[in-house]
């Protein structure tokens, strides 16, 4: 959380640490929408595009329960949100980071508003294209009014399907298209895109290479993740699809992931039972 003075004052330490070793720090801003769950909230709802149960799983402080119909979010729901993402980000700043990623991936609340399965909104936020992309951009320019543009980065999922509640129809591709072609108005750090989670290749309005798809749309900064190793990162930079290659699950596992790459050494594997856990064992 960086919502509080509090939380604010832990993340110095955390900024300051890194910039003494010369790293740069960005700090995702996640709104998890309908993945959350009523033990988060008092036993109210969790908040998403439109009331549609995702029929998935939320990771509680008592491990994973069932995810619940969420409450259709009101306009004003949407403006208070979109404020506390500025909020969000201008308390970045004064934490010390370099920049923000705001994360629009995974099936979360960005997501949810721009898929057809999960929004089936009538109003100014739903029904075309540009409708469903509208929460987005606004957040966006609410942010930037408070951070530079180019210390703002965005992450997206396009063929996210099967996972995480989400599923893609005829709609998602287009949609994903339309954002990325509008980011090339704005001058951000990076746009942060995701390979498929899953196997899409079955699905005849899916795109199984995300970087070979949208390098073309996007004049700018262009990084890639998801499941590239050495060999597979340096390959898609070399091909000219990306310009950056984010690594996940090897740093997990390996902290030293820059010198083992370049001294071609073994890699550690990642143990994914202790992902989620707490305590001294678990990823912390």
């Amino acid at each position: 959380g960086i919502y509080s003075d509090a939380q604010v004052e832990g993340w110095k330490l955390v900024t300051k640490r890194v910039h003494d070793k010369g790293g740069k720090i960005f700090i995702q801003l996640w709104h998890v929408g309908r993945m959350s769950h009523p033990d988060f909230h008092d036993g109210e709802l969790p908040l998403s595009s439109s009331a549609l149960n995702p029929n998935s799983k939320s990771y509680t402080p008592e491990g994973f329960k069932d995810t619940v119909t969420p409450k259709a979010m009101t306009t004003e729901d949407i403006k208070r949100t979109v404020q506390d993402f500025q909020h969000a980000a201008a308390n970045a700043v004064k934490a010390g980071f370099d920049g923000v990623e705001i994360h629009s991936s995974n099936g979360y609340l960005f997501q949810q508003f721009f898929n057809g399965t999960s929004n089936n909104r009538t109003d100014e936020y739903g029904g075309s294209i540009e409708n469903k992309a509208r929460f987005f951009f606004e957040v966006l320019d609410a942010i930037k009014e408070v951070i530079p543009q180019e210390k703002i980065g965005a992450r997206f999922n396009p063929s996210l399907n099967g996972v995480f509640g989400t599923t893609m129809d005829e709609e998602t591709i287009p949609t994903f298209e339309y954002i990325i072609k509008k980011l090339n108005d704005y001058n951000l750090a990076y746009v942060h895109l995701s390979e498929p989670f899953t196997d899409v290749s079955e699905i005849p309005f899916a795109v199984t290479e995300i970087a070979k798809h949208f390098r073309p749309l996007y004049n700018g900064t262009l990084m890639i993740n998801s499941e590239f190793d050495q060999e597979k990162g340096n390959k898609v930079l070399e091909e000219g699809n990306a310009d950056l290659v984010a690594y996940g699950k090897l740093y997990i596992s390996n902290p030293d992931l820059v010198e083992r790459f370049e001294n071609n050494l073994e890699l550690a594997k990642w143990d994914e039972e202790t992902f989620y856990v707490q305590g001294a064992k678990g990823y912390t």
